[in-house]
């Protein structure tokens, strides 16, 4: 149970977090990131190491297994500018106010600074655009939830703590709305389903994710749109939002989606085209700050539509 509330005498925002009994026996360091998914776990391991959150009181190792019932205090002391370089990359904005934006992402930008990819960020270019944007965190600042390089359309980003928290709420509560349109490989008896299965760290290779019993909760709904003879257009909604959620659902119900380099590219498939896998974001919906609930919409990416126009025609 989360009860985040601000101490103004301190500038300092905290978070109550209450233990339930199937988080019994997790590394504090595990729960916090998972519980408050907009801070990285290195984040959370600098908070542990400076005493800023405590278990019962009393400051812990980040190795310290939890019982039920543990009381967790967080404490995010107030934003300091961000250690990274501004750059001029441009950006698609859908919408943009005080306190969030609505970016169409391109495919192939990473959203965050990360090993390997040290710059030419989404990040990168937010900081460049927004020169006063600070809210707390590391490389992450403002991320509410990410998009797969290869993956394009909408995700929003909070300009301020305030948007950042209540824009974080709405993402674990679940309210969020997030359609995309996938081609998946093959065809499906029904024209409508959910898939319930567990998502997490691949068992044996640290790169990739998978269903595994181990899991976080992971669904996705998703609706045939369109057969295109050995492939189905479909519109996917995310009830939760995992790594790579919908392309491991996908291989797991042996539907792949078109052209995944890493869980699809079945060996003799045709890609039609398609340097990346066949992903957009295309809706997005949430409750602005003030209370008002808005909703984005991405037209198909000019790669998708070539592959989806050849798709067509090879029916």
């Amino acid at each position: 149970m989360l009860h985040p509330y601000g101490d103004h005498r301190v500038n300092v925002t905290r978070y109550n977090l209450t233990v339930e009994s199937e988080s019994a026996g997790e590394r504090l360091d595990r729960y916090v990131a998972r519980m408050l998914p907009v801070f990285s776990r290195s984040y959370v391991q600098h908070l542990i190491t400076a005493a800023q959150i405590t278990v019962n009181g009393r400051p812990v190792r980040a190795s310290y297994g939890l019982c039920a019932d543990d009381m967790v205090e967080v404490a995010v002391p107030p934003p300091q500018p961000v250690a990274l370089a501004p750059e001029s990359i441009p950006l698609s904005i859908t919408y943009e106010d005080a306190d969030v934006v609505v970016v169409d992402k391109p495919a192939g930008m990473v959203v965050h600074p990360a090993p390997g990819h040290p710059g030419g960020t989404l990040v990168n270019a937010l900081l460049a655009r927004y020169p006063d944007m600070q809210v707390s965190g590391d490389l992450r600042p403002g991320i509410v939830h990410r998009l797969d390089a290869g993956t394009s359309g909408l995700l929003v980003v909070a300009r301020n703590d305030a948007a950042l928290r209540d824009l974080s709420d709405q993402q674990r509560e679940r309210q969020m709305r997030k359609i995309y349109l996938a081609v998946a490989e093959g065809r499906f008896k029904e024209s409508e389903g959910v898939i319930d299965a567990p998502v997490g760290r691949h068992p044996s290779d640290r790169l990739r994710m998978a269903v595994t019993p181990q899991g976080r909760v992971a669904r996705t709904h998703y609706r045939v749109m369109e057969e295109l003879g050995a492939y189905t257009l479909l519109e996917v909604r995310l009830e939760t939002g995992r790594t790579h959620q919908i392309r491991v659902h996908m291989l797991h119900i042996q539907r792949p989606v078109l052209g995944d380099p890493i869980y699809g590219a079945r060996k003799g498939r045709q890609n039609f085209g398609l340097g990346r896998q066949f992903l957009h974001a295309q809706q997005l919906g949430f409750r602005l700050p003030s209370g008002e609930w808005r909703e984005f919409s991405s037209p198909l990416p000019d790669d998708l539509q070539v592959a989806l126009s050849k798709l067509r025609a090879s029916r």
